[in-house]
Formats: structure tokens, sequence, C-alpha cells
């Protein structure tokens, strides 16, 4: 997002900052949220497929991964797009077997590392910022390695959740090296035990956290069945009921392409959640406000 367009005296955007896109306004309440003189931007383009967008403050940059392009980006205001990693995730895939080898969601961890789902090698890892050296945190559940890690979320405490579907492995759900038969929604320990969360959903993919850590968001990416569930945390991190938070299958038609991928949680508890035809803004009562489109899929 971008403040207001420029004056008559204010030089044009360079041409890949040009303002595109619409904002569609459902509900007054999205004004204070999204400001009607914010603009959409293109900061940079010619990915396969971008995701996982993180913001490192203390380094004032943004990561981004592009997961068929098996490469982790960085865009700064100053020193525009890089890559910052290539291979980001398994170094020499076989076409027969993995369809998307790149990282996929980041999330912080400190001012010194990331965690990411590493698709392509079907782990959850920790990267190191300086050295871009990468440690595999969980690569499975009860003996079976995971299909495709998606996207995570990490809790103050240390606890990462974290998405399983099988967009990475050639064939998706019918490829021959799926090991689990469900996709599923897991708890990561700092020990590095894992628990399966849910195995309910037919496409886990964006998952993020309240800003008060008592809810956990995860969008099940299937067009049948558009919905962002909610899952009720105690003190400990623990799950204790969950509801479907909202619905997005009346968005669903010919002309409004996607699915719920991708989400954040802002400070005050409003969704950022890609689905059909753009970003749905979703109030923290669960009611859609606006839409942010690009005309294209928007996966994060």
């Amino acid at each position: 997002m971008a403040g207001a367009p420029p004056t008559a005296t204010t030089p044009p955007p360079p041409p890949d900052r040009v303002p595109f896109g619409t904002i569609d306004r459902w509900d007054p309440a999205l004004d204070a949220i999204v400001p009607a003189d914010w603009k959409i931007e293109k900061i940079a383009e010619g990915f396969s497929w971008s995701e996982g967008p993180l913001w490192v403050s203390s380094g004032g940059y943004l990561l981004f991964t592009d997961v068929p392009g098996n490469t982790l980006h960085k865009w700064s205001e100053q020193g525009g797009l890089e890559v910052y990693l290539k291979p980001s995730g398994l170094e020499r895939p076989d076409p027969k077997i993995t369809r998307e080898a790149g990282l996929n969601g980041l999330c912080l961890e400190s001012e010194s590392s990331i965690l990411a789902a590493d698709s392509g090698n079907r782990t959850v890892v920790r990267l190191d910022l300086a050295t871009k050296t990468k440690t595999p945190l969980a690569t499975g559940y009860q003996g079976r390695r995971f299909n495709s890690p998606n996207d995570l979320c990490r809790r103050s405490d240390g606890i990462v959740y974290f998405t399983d579907p099988p967009y990475g492995l050639t064939g998706i759900g019918d490829s021959p090296a799926k090991e689990l038969a469900f996709n599923g929604v897991y708890r990561l320990d700092a020990n590095g035990q894992v628990t399966l969360i849910d195995d309910q959903l037919s496409y886990p993919n964006g998952i993020a956290l309240s800003p008060d850590q008592r809810t956990l968001y995860v969008a099940n990416s299937d067009r049948e069945r558009p919905i962002w569930m909610a899952y009720s945390l105690d003190d400990s991190g623990n799950v204790r009921d969950k509801r479907v938070f909202a619905d997005a299958k009346d968005l669903v038609d010919d002309s409004a392409f996607g699915a719920p991928d991708g989400l954040t949680v802002a400070a005050d508890g409003t969704l950022f959640a890609t689905g059909p035809g753009g970003v749905i803004v979703i109030s923290p009562a669960g009611k859609r406000l606006g839409r942010i489109a690009t005309g294209k899929p928007i996966p994060n």
C-alpha cells in the first residue's frame, strides 16, 4: 500500500511503481483500515508464483519466495530487487517427484533468523540471515515424511504452527511420494515434538495468529470449501476448540479466480486473507469488509 498519488509537482513513479488494481469497499468500516486515497503498487515482477512475504524491520527489507523458481528474493526501497538465496529449497529436484522445490511461507524468529516452510525438502527449517545456513527443525510425523510444508507462524514462547498440503509434490494429492493419508495442521514445540492439530481440511494453507495469540487462523485452499478456520488456544498454546471463522463460497465464480491462501493479521486483529478475486479484508468478528483486487491471482 502507498499514500496519496503524486501531485502535479511530484515526479511520476518509476514504471514498476505505477498504481494499479482496485479496492472493493463492502463496508464503511474498511475506510479506517484501508483509507480511500491508498493505492496498490507493483514493486517487482517476473516470478513464477510469489509467496511468503516477510518484512524484516531490523534490516528494512522484504523477503519473499518464488516457490517453483526455487528462489528467495530480497527487496528494499534503496536496493530494489535482488536474489537472496538460490536454490532456496531442494538443490537437485526430480520433476517426477517434486512440483515446487523452493521455500514457501516465512516467519520471523529473531533479528538474526527466520523460520521457513521448505516445500522442496518437505521440512520446517530455520534460516540464519547472516550465513544463509538452513537447519531442519521438523521432517515428518509418526515416522512419515511431511507432504510439503506450506506456511507457518510463531508464538512469542517459541511454539510454531504450520500447514502441510501436498502442493509441492508432482501429482499433488495423487503423488506416489505422499506418505501421509491426510493434509495436516501441526504444532511444533521447541524440543522438536510435532503434534497434529487438524487432519480434516482438504488443503490447509495460510496460517496466522491473532494479536493476543489466543486464536489461530488457517485458510483452506479449496474452491469447493473456501473457508478460514479459527482455533481457540489456551495459555499453553493447546487447541481447545475450532470453528469456521469465515466462508467465501459465495465469492467463488468464473470471474473470481483464486481460493483462500496466505493471510496475515494486523495489530488491531483485522485479517488480510487472500481468496477469490483478491485479498479479502475481514474484521476480527468474521465480517468481510472489502477486497483488494489486482486482476491476478494473489497467493499471499
